[in-house]
């Protein structure tokens, strides 16, 4: 997942780069999601092609293999997430226009001023969907 995670990171533009190293973020996966997150994952033929971390009604990770974008995996799990929920919030970096795109798209609307109140530093919006 989180060699998944690095190269949709690397591969989208308007991504900054994470502050932390690949085997922090391996850690972060072992002891913080897999233990405390709802974790879901796309595969196509035995092999990982998206996931997804709730944390909560937070959606915190959602994120596709840059060569399978298109094939409706963020879409499948999106839809997931929006079943089980009444409501999802999320922030998603300001100039990642094909994310912000993709929520408004599935429902999501933006809320007021961006905040750079982040680990990368970088201006985010915080997007929210309600059920109905």
């Amino acid at each position: 997942m989180t060699d998944l995670l690095l190269r949709s990171r690397h591969a989208t533009p308007g991504i900054p780069p994470g502050p932390f190293s690949d085997d922090e973020l391996r850690a972060w996966f072992r002891d913080v999601c897999f233990k405390s997150r709802d974790i879901w994952v796309a595969t196509d033929g035995g092999a990982l092609r998206a996931m997804m971390v709730l944390n909560a009604d937070w959606l915190e990770q959602l994120f596709v293999d840059p060569e399978y974008l298109h094939r409706g995996h963020g879409s499948r799990l999106l839809a997931h997430a929006q079943s089980i929920r009444d409501e999802l919030l999320l922030w998603c970096f300001q100039a990642n226009t094909p994310a912000r795109a993709f929520y408004e798209a599935h429902g999501f609307r933006a809320g007021d001023q961006p905040s750079s109140d982040n680990e990368e530093q970088a201006a985010s919006i915080k997007y929210r969907w309600t059920r109905g």
